[in-house]
């Protein structure tokens, strides 16, 4: 009984799985505005009624393409880290390999970058003009904030730089530290956070054509932005 409800399971995620590659599709060709169940389940030969079954609206099948993109983004990132630390740890002792942030945190944002430019569409569902009329739930919030407090637990692992910042910002922070037990003061996060913001913004300037004509192609630029982020916040 077992065997059969697994193997059910893996039925219909390979069935979901069909229905959000060709969601992806279409990102790439009408954009995520126009995007519908109808579309979809038409391209893949289904009923309409079937696969409601699997995302009974365009806004859960939107859920789901976004937390996905989020996963496989702060899944790069953290992928990168995680060999840079393996290989400091092979050639040095374990605590001079936890000293070296700069280059754990260069690392994942070279990956989150190398991430955007391979899935542009992807990136830009998630980091692009919001889709009207959708409003995101609480389910993305966990994968949004992988690559944030990936980059926060690399600047903890450094000599972060602290700064004065103002009542209002220093409640906000209070909570955002509590609630996920980050080991740094309200003026280092603030700091993690203009980086983690800048970051973003140079990807999506690139992306989106707006350093055509100025630092286009990017790569130097971004490597410049990455460094001069390292050095802000204190690496």
């Amino acid at each position: 009984m077992n065997v059969g409800k697994t193997a059910r399971d893996r039925a219909r995620a390979e069935v979901a799985q069909e229905i959000k590659d060709e969601a992806r599709k279409q990102l790439v060709t009408d954009g995520a505005q126009s995007l519908s169940l109808r579309s979809v389940s038409r391209s893949l030969g289904l009923a309409s009624s079937a696969l409601y079954r699997y995302f009974p609206s365009r806004d859960d099948l939107l859920t789901a393409l976004i937390i996905d993109a989020y996963d496989a983004m702060g899944a790069a990132a953290e992928h990168a880290d995680s060999g840079i630390r393996q290989g400091n740890s092979r050639t040095k002792g374990a605590s001079e390999a936890e000293a070296e942030p700069r280059g754990r945190w260069l690392a994942a944002c070279r990956a989150v970058r190398t991430w955007a430019v391979t899935h542009r569409h992807e990136y830009a569902l998630i980091y692009g003009s919001p889709v009207p009329g959708y409003q995101a739930p609480q389910d993305t919030v966990a994968p949004a904030a992988r690559v944030p407090l990936l980059l926060t637990a690399i600047a903890t692992a450094g000599k972060v730089d602290d700064s004065s910042v103002g009542h209002g910002l220093r409640s906000q922070l209070s909570s955002v530290i509590s609630m996920n037990s980050i080991d740094l003061p309200p003026g280092a996060l603030a700091r993690v956070m203009v980086a983690w913001t800048q970051l973003f913004g140079v990807i999506s300037f690139e992306l989106f054509g707006q350093l055509v004509g100025s630092a286009d192609p990017a790569d130097e630029f971004f490597e410049f932005s990455a460094a001069t982020m390292a050095d802000f916040v204190g690496l």
